[in-house]
């Protein structure tokens, strides 16, 4: 008889944990929506292990990643929606039917037709699942709301470009960009939070046009941040909180250099 595989073994661990007899009390009341913030968290710490090339805890990065999956299924399980085996089984024909130059006899030439022809399918089945809920097909179907602000307005653009809808150059976003801070600047109290919006949303739109993914840029800024604020702390002869703005000042260019 061969070895009990580790994805069976994890499978059966969920079902321990979740027993309501014999389980663990918290797993056991824990439901879709008390976990989907973990998921999230997880998927961070995923992209984090791999910013960091910490290959060893990536590797156990995606294990919590996996148990996410794995406690979502048997959720859903329970309730007689679906199953483990269900969700691997949809990934792996979603993956077949999106790459028929692999698993048929299309040929896709370059990474960008394969790009172009990824598209064309998930406008397809954008169209279809519309039909199905009858309800009228949009380009920015499909879009999850619970994706961090940044990452969703970059897809929101990446949609619209597709019709054309984007300014013409470099330089219109950045007119824009301007032209949003002054509104910014001159906007009553209660129409601030908007404004602010207004100027994240076009400066995530100038971060595309330089190839830059603006989550990911702001994820480095703030590791960079956090890293030399902790060594003015680190470096400070007193707390910061006794010190004036011009030391802390010092204490910060003194952190850029090191």
């Amino acid at each position: 008889m061969s070895a009990e595989r580790p994805i069976d073994r994890l499978l059966a661990v969920m079902r321990r944990l979740r027993d309501p007899e014999t389980g663990c009390p918290w797993d056991i009341e824990q439901t879709f929506a008390t976990i989907a913030p973990y998921t999230i968290e997880e998927a961070y710490e995923v992209a984090d292990a791999i910013e960091r090339a910490d290959w060893d805890e990536l590797r156990g990065e995606l294990g919590d990643l996996l148990l996410q999956v794995v406690y979502h299924a048997q959720m859903a399980a329970e309730a007689g929606h679906f199953g483990f085996d269900d969700v691997a089984t949809a990934i792996a024909d979603k993956m077949v039917a999106r790459h028929p130059h692999v698993f048929g006899d299309a040929e896709v030439r370059s990474a960008a037709a394969q790009r172009e022809h990824w598209e064309a399918v998930k406008a397809a089945e954008r169209e279809a699942k519309a039909a199905s809920d009858g309800k009228p097909a949009s380009l920015l179907d499909n879009l999850p709301h619970g994706l961090p602000a940044l990452t969703r307005a970059l897809k929101l653009q990446k949609r619209a470009l597709r019709v054309g809808f984007d300014w013409p150059d470099l330089q219109g976003v950045r007119d824009k960009v301007n032209e949003e801070l002054d509104e910014l600047e001159k906007a009553a109290p209660d129409e601030q939070e908007l404004e602010l919006g207004d100027l994240l949303f076009t400066l995530v739109n100038h971060a595309r046009r330089l190839g830059l993914d603006p989550e990911t840029a702001l994820r480095r800024a703030n590791a960079k941040f956090e890293a030399r604020f902790r060594r003015m702390e680190q470096t400070s002869d007193a707390p910061l909180g006794e010190l004036d703005l011009a030391t802390l000042e010092m204490l910060w260019q003194q952190a850029k250099r090191s």
